[in-house]
């Protein structure tokens, strides 16, 4: 009897350690730096992270490396606010969240998610990891409310008659096309003035600062 209950704790205590090993090998790992390339300070995170003070890196992080797992970024404690969910792979920069991430967690592979209305969305790498500069899927045009890209953003698909929908009535300070020709209205329904802007990057709206009311994509 002994024999038996002595070979039955062996066997447990074996079955419990390759479920910790096994934990431990799929475990996700992300690490962030203070400057684009992984250059400057580090830091490495395994698990659910609700506010980076913590660990001396809120809003500091200017690239990443998520070496294993899904991860999502939040630019509020808490997993709050804007976020954008990045999968296994390098990423030399990051456009229009650089210096905010202040969470962070693994999320498994879903997607990102859309806690923020209309025009707001956790962008997914759909690289399927590795190189890279860029991140997440890109909507045509994306509206950015402070210059140089910074602030909140709005990223749209489509025409857009009117901005307050998405919460974004003369606020945009920058903008980055991705495809197509688009212009920009000062008034609602593509009234007043209006601009016309080729895929670019645009960090300054000179006079149209703050005045966009509506969008709509011309070609």
């Amino acid at each position: 009897m002994k024999t038996i209950l002595s070979r039955l704790m062996k066997t447990t205590m074996l079955l419990s350690g390759a479920t910790l090993l096994a934990a431990s090998v799929h475990a996700g790992e992300v690490t962030l730096y203070t400057d684009d390339n992984f250059g400057g300070r580090s830091v490495t995170v395994r698990g659910a992270t609700p506010d980076l003070v913590q660990q001396g890196f809120n809003d500091r992080a200017s690239s990443v490396i998520v070496r294993s797992g899904t991860w999502e970024l939040c630019e509020h404690a808490g997993f709050q606010g804007h976020c954008i969910t990045l999968q296994r792979g390098e990423y030399r920069k990051l456009e229009g969240f650089n210096d905010v991430i202040s969470s962070a967690r693994e999320v498994g592979d879903r997607g990102g998610r859309d806690d923020r209305g209309p025009g707001w969305r956790g962008d997914r790498d759909d690289r399927g990891g590795g190189g890279g500069g860029g991140y997440g899927r890109r909507e045509p045009i994306v509206l950015f409310a402070q210059a140089n890209f910074g602030g909140r953003r709005a990223e749209l698909p489509g025409d857009v008659r009117k901005l307050d929908d998405y919460d974004f009535n003369d606020r945009a300070g920058s903008v980055i096309v991705n495809e197509g020709r688009w212009e920009l209205c000062e008034h609602a329904n593509f009234g007043g003035r209006c601009i016309v802007l080729n895929p670019g990057r645009y960090e300054y709206l000179d006079d149209m600062n703050n005045r966009i009311s509506s969008v709509r994509r011309l070609r």
